[in-house]
């Protein structure tokens, strides 16, 4: 019989996807994940894989994490267009840059990785399909409240919503100035998601 864990798996999970977060993939060590984990070699490979399944893992959870939150966010907001101007503004509301600099785990990865990981590519488009959803329906309650123009196509207004998000966190990460990055997201928002 196996013995049980004797530690918290949850914590080791944060930990060691704060550690993939700020260093990336290929910047993260073995001893990063050890010293972030503390966990020993054995143990961390044998309760989650080696260091590529580990990051599967914590890639996986941080999008449905957030997949629920954004479901979550436009069920209880009294209108929809709150949620899709705070989805385009959420990363750059930092005033002091620190945050859009961090950027997001799974643009980062998508950015690195995409190319040489099919596992990485296959995830982000399914995280970025399913936020897409959840935009269009925000997109097409908008409309119904009267905040959207009913011409605009849900779907392709939700995409460029997706894009033009996924564009202020690619200029934050490269270090963008913060008032300029707020600034190009109001830009954004009013030429995507004109009222009539």
């Amino acid at each position: 019989m196996p013995r049980p864990r004797q530690f918290d798996e949850e914590r080791v999970l944060s930990a060691v996807r704060a550690a993939f977060w700020d260093n990336g993939y290929a910047g993260t060590s073995l001893e990063d994940l050890l010293k972030a984990s503390g966990l020993g070699k054995g143990s961390l490979y044998g309760a989650f894989g080696d260091k590529k399944s580990l990051f599967l893992r914590v890639l996986r959870e941080y999008d449905e994490a957030n997949d629920r939150m954004l479901r979550a966010w436009l069920e209880r907001a009294e209108r929809a267009i709150e949620v899709i101007r705070g989805f385009v503004t959420g990363p750059v509301r930092d005033p002091s840059g620190q945050q859009a600099r961090r950027g997001c785990l799974l643009a980062n990865t998508a950015m690195e990785l995409s190319v040489s990981v099919a596992e990485v590519a296959a995830e982000a488009r399914r995280s970025y399909a399913s936020t897409t959803a959840v935009l269009t329906d925000a997109v097409r309650r908008a409309q119904r409240e009267g905040d959207v123009a009913p011409r605009l196509d849900p779907e392709v207004t939700a995409r460029a919503v997706l894009a033009g998000q996924l564009g202020l966190i690619v200029l934050g990460r490269v270090g963008q100035d913060p008032a300029a990055l707020s600034a190009m997201a109001e830009a954004l928002l009013d030429g995507l998601l004109p009222p009539f």
